[in-house]
C-alpha cells in the first residue's frame, strides 16, 4: 500500500512536469490571464491616444488584442488535442508559431510609442513597456522553452533595431541617446537576473517537491511497515502463546528465556522452572543422543537453522520423542540475538512409524513368499504339464479309433485350458507387483496380426462363424514394440469374441495411420454375439468378473484375460475400451502408439513354425545334448526328434551338462534351468567361459517368468522356451538358433 501511494503521488508529480503536463499548465495559464494583461494593452492604448492621437492608440491596442488572440485561440485546443495523440513535437512547435506572433505584435506597439509625435520625445515609456513585456514572456521558459525564448529573442532584437533607425534619424548620437541606450542594456541586463533568478528558482521548486514527495512517502511506508510489525508480532505472540506446539525463546547461550503453555502440558514444566536452564537440563533422558544435542549446540553458536528428532523425558519421568526445529534470530550486525525453537511431540507418530515399517517387512516377506511360491508351482505344474501336453500330441499322431481320437483331444484342450489358467495368474501376479516387464523388437505388424487370426480361424470354422481381417492406413508396417504381449492380448480379445458368439462373424479392424512417432494404431475386434449390458461394461476388466455370473458357468473362464489385456495394454502405454449392448454384439478397441523398426531381426523362438523340409535341412547331422533331470521330458524329446538324423545325448544333471559339452562338442544344448548339482544358469556360464566350441544354447524350461528369461540371455543362453513346449515350437526354435550361426560344422 505504501508503495502504491508513493507511486501514485510521483505519478502524478510526473504527469504535471513532463513536457507535455508543462505544455498544457503553460497554455491553461496563458488563457487564464487573457484579460489581465488586455489591462495593460488598454492602459497603454489610452497613453498613446492621449499622447499621440486616436490612430497611435486604437492601433497600438487593435495590434495587441490580435498578437494575444491568435496566441490564446490555439493555446485553448492544446490539453484537448494532446490527449485524442496530437504529436507533443508539433503541438510545442506551433504554439511557439504563436507566441512569436503575439511577440511580433506587441513589438509593433512599443514601435508605435517609440516613433509616436509626442512619446519620441521621451523613449523612457516604450522602454518600460518593453521591460514588462520581457518580463512576461521570459516567466514562462519553465513551462515553454521555447515560447519563453522566441519571445525575449524578439524583444532582444527590437530595442536594437530602435536605437539604430533613431541614430540614422538623428545623425550623430548625442549625450541624451547614449544615456537611453545605456539605460535600456541595464534594464535587459535586470530582466535577465530576474528570469534567471525565477527560472533557477523553478527548478530548485520541483527538485524540493519531488523530495518531498519521495520523503513522505517513504516515512508513510516506515510507519505502516512498523505499524504492519506490530500487529505482527501481536498475531505472533497470540499464535506462540496458543500453539499445540512446544514454543521456546532462548539466549544465544541456549538458556530459556520464555516459554509458551504447551510446553508446560507436555513435559511439566512451569516457566519458572523452566527460566535460565537449557532444554536439556531439564529434558535429556538417559538415552538421548547426545551427539544430536551437540550438533543442535553447534548450529546455535554459528547461527544457522537446525532440526532433528530427541528423545526427552517430561518431569514424571515418561519418555517422549520431540520434533524440534530451531531457528535463530540474527541481529543488524549479523550476530545471533536469540533462537526461537519448536518442539513437536511425535511419540505417536514415531510408533506409527515403527509399526509401518514392520508392516512393510511382513508384507516384503509375503510377496516373497508369494513370489517363490508362484515360480515353485510354475515349474512344479509346468514340468509334469509338458509331459501331458506332449505325450498327448504324440498320441494323436498314432493310428486312434475314433473314440481313442476323442479321449486324446480331450486330454490336450484340458491341459491346453490348465496353461492358460496358469499363464494368467502369473500373468496377474506380475502385473499386480509391477514386475511385468515388456521385450520391445522389431516386427511386422501385419504378421503380428495375422498369426492369431490363422491360429483362431479352425475354431470360428467349426462354429460355422465368418472371420474377417481388414488393414487400413498409410502406417508403416515395420514396428518397434512388444509384439509378443500385442499378440497374447488379441488371441484373447479375438477368442472372446468367438467364444461368444453363436452366429454372424467376428471382424478385426486394423487402423494404421501414419504419425510423427512412427505409428497410431487402433485395432478394432467387433462380433455380433451376445453384448454386454452398459452398467456392466467396466466391470468385466475386473479380476474374476464377467458380465453375468451364469456366462461362466455356459462359457467357461477364470475371467482374467481381459483384467490382463487392459494392464497390458496401460502398461504399453495404451488404452483399451468396450462399446456394446446385449443382442447386438461387441466392439473391443484398443490404441496405440508405436515407434517404427529399428533394424531387421530374427523373429524370436516362438514364430510360426518351419516346414518340414526346413526342419531336416537345419537339423540334419547336429550333434543335440539335452540336459534334463525328468525322465518324462527326456523321453519327450526322443519322440519330438524322431525321424530327424540327430546325434541326441542327454545329461541328468548341470554338472553332467558341463562335462558332456566339453568332451562331445554338440551343437546345441537343450538347458533346463532346475537341475541337481548345478542348475542350468551356472552350467551355461561355465559352458561359456570353458568350452573351446561354443554351441547354441536354449533353455528349456518351466520357469516362465520374465526375470528367467532374462536371467538366461545373460548368462549366455541363445534362445528360451517355456514348458510345456509343443513339438513345432521346440523344433523350430532349434532350427532357426542353428541357422543364425551358418558357419557351424555338421558332423
Amino acid at each position: 500500500m505504501a508503495a502504491q501511494t508513493r507511486s501514485d503521488s510521483l505519478a502524478d508529480f510526473e504527469r504535471r512536469n513532463n513536457r507535455a503536463g508543462l505544455l498544457i499548465r503553460y497554455a491553461r495559464g496563458r488563457v487564464a490571464n487573457f484579460g489581465s494583461r488586455q489591462i495593460m494593452t488598454l492602459s497603454g492604448g489610452l497613453l498613446l491616444w492621449i499622447m499621440n492621437g486616436p490612430i497611435y492608440g486604437i492601433g497600438a491596442m487593435l495590434i495587441a488584442v490580435l498578437g494575444e488572440a491568435v496566441d490564446c485561440l490555439y493555446l485553448r485546443g492544446v490539453e484537448r488535442r494532446l490527449k485524442q495523440g496530437a504529436p507533443l513535437r508539433r503541438e510545442q512547435s506551433l504554439s511557439t508559431v504563436t507566441a512569436a506572433v503575439q511577440a511580433l505584435t506587441i513589438s509593433a506597439c512599443i514601435a508605435l510609442s517609440w516613433f509616436g509625435p509626442v512619446t519620441q520625445q521621451a523613449p523612457l515609456f516604450a522602454v518600460a513597456f518593453l521591460v514588462g513585456a520581457a518580463i512576461n514572456g521570459g516567466l514562462v521558459l519553465p513551462y515553454h522553452r521555447g515560447a519563453g525564448s522566441v519571445r525575449l529573442v524578439i524583444y532582444a532584437i527590437l530595442p536594437v533595431v530602435l536605437f539604430a533607425i533613431s541614430a540614422l534619424r538623428v545623425g550623430e548620437p548625442d549625450a541624451r541617446f547614449a544615456m537611453d541606450a545605456a539605460g535600456t542594456l541595464m534594464l535587459g541586463f535586470m530582466v535577465f537576473s530576474f528570469l534567471d533568478f525565477g527560472v533557477s528558482g523553478f527548478r530548485r521548486h520541483l527538485r524540493n517537491t519531488r523530495e518531498v514527495i519521495e520523503k513522505s512517502a517513504a516515512l508513510k511506508a516506515v510507519n505502516r511497515k512498523l505499524a504492519a510489525q506490530q500487529k505482527e508480532a501481536h498475531r505472533l505472540s497470540l499464535v506462540a502463546r496458543n500453539a499445540n506446539d512446544s514454543v521456546l525463546l532462548l539466549s544465544r547461550e541456549g538458556t530459556i528465556l520464555w516459554v509458551n503453555e504447551t510446553f508446560t502440558r507436555n513435559t511439566g514444566f512451569t516457566p519458572q522452572e523452566a527460566y535460565g536452564k537449557t532444554p536439556g537440563q531439564l529434558l535429556n533422558a538417559p538415552d538421548t543422543d547426545l551427539t544430536k544435542v551437540a550438533e543442535l549446540r553447534d548450529a546455535i553458536k554459528r547461527g544457522v537453522p537446525f532440526r532433528c528428532e530427541l528423545l526427552n523425558q517430561t518431569k514424571s519421568g515418561e519418555l517422549i520423542w520431540v520434533d524440534t526445529n530451531q531457528v535463530p534470530v540474527i541481529d543488524e550486525q549479523g550476530k545471533v540475538e536469540m533462537v526461537v525453537a519448536v518442539e513437536r511431540d511425535v511419540t505417536e507418530a514415531k510408533q506409527h512409524q515403527e509399526e509401518m515399517a514392520l508392516a512393510r517387512l511382513a508384507a516384503e516377506e509375503g510377496a516373497r513368499a508369494k513370489a517363490e511360491f508362484l515360480a515353485t508351482m510354475s515349474h512344479e505344474i509346468r514340468t509334469p504339464l509338458n509331459g501331458v501336453i506332449g505325450m498327448a500330441d504324440l498320441l494323436a499322431e498314432t493310428g486312434l479309433s475314433q473314440d481313442q481320437g476323442v479321449y486324446t483331444d480331450t486330454i490336450r484342450s484340458s491341459a491346453q485350458a490348465l496353461l492358460t489358467i496358469i499363464n494368467d495368474v502369473l500373468d496377474l501376479s506380475r502385473l499386480d507387483a509391477r514386475k511385468m516387464t515388456l521385450s520391445p523388437v522389431d516386427f511386422s505388424l501385419s504378421s503380428c496380426i495375422e498369426e492369431p487370426v490363422r491360429l483362431l480361424r479352425p475354431q470360428c470354422r467349426n462354429k460355422g462363424l465368418a472371420l474377417k481381417l481388414d488393414f487400413q492406413g498409410d502406417g508403416p508396417d515395420r514396428l518397434h514394440g512388444d509384439d509378443g504381449r500385442l499378440r497374447q492380448v488379441l488371441l484373447n480379445l479375438i477368442g472372446n469374441a468367438i467364444k461368444f458368439t453363436e452366429e454372424g462373424q467376428v471382424a478385426v479392424r486394423v487402423i494404421n495411420r501414419a504419425h510423427e512417432a512412427g505409428s497410431d494404431l487402433t485395432i478394432e475386434v467387433e462380433d455380433t454375439g451376445i453384448g454386454i449390458p452398459e452398467d456392466k461394461q467396466e466391470l468385466i476388466f475386473e479380476r474374476f468378473s464377467q458380465a453375468d455370473a451364469s456366462t461362466t458357468r455356459q462359457f467357461g473362464g477364470t475371467g482374467l484375460g481381459l483384467t490382463i489385456s487392459r494392464m497390458l495394454i496401460e502398461t504399453m502405454g495404451g488404452t483399451i475400451s468396450v462399446r456394446s449392448a446385449p443382442g447386438q454384439g461387441s466392439c473391443f478397441r484398443l490404441h496405440l502408439l508405436l515407434p517404427p523398426a529399428e533394424q531387421e531381426v530374427v523373429s524370436d523362438l516362438s514364430a510360426v513354425p518351419l516346414s518340414e523340409a526346413e526342419l531336416h535341412a537345419a537339423l540334419e547331422g547336429r550333434r543335440i545334448l539335452a540336459a534334463e533331470d525328468a525322465e518324462v521330458n527326456r523321453t519327450l524329446i526322443r519322440k519330438y526328434l524322431k525321424g530327424f538324423s540327430v546325434e541326441l545325448s542327454f545329461a541328468h544333471d548341470g554338472r553332467a551338462a558341463v562335462d558332456k559339452t566339453l568332451e562331445d562338442r554338440p551343437d546345441l544344448v537343450l538347458m533346463d534351468m532346475s537341475m541337481p548339482e548345478l542348475n542350468g544358469i551356472e552350467a551355461t556360464r561355465r559352458i561359456r567361459a570353458e568350452a573351446d566350441h561354443q554351441p547354441v544354447i536354449i533353455a528349456l524350461t518351466a520357469n516362465a517368468f520374465d526375470s528367467d528369461r532374462a536371467a538366461c540371455l545373460e548368462a549366455g543362453m541363445d534362445g528360451f522356451l517355456s514348458k510345456p513346449v509343443r513339438r513345432a515350437e521346440l523344433l523350430s526354435g532349434m532350427a532357426r538358433q542353428l541357422r543364425l550361426r551358418p558357419g557351424q560344422p555338421v558332423h
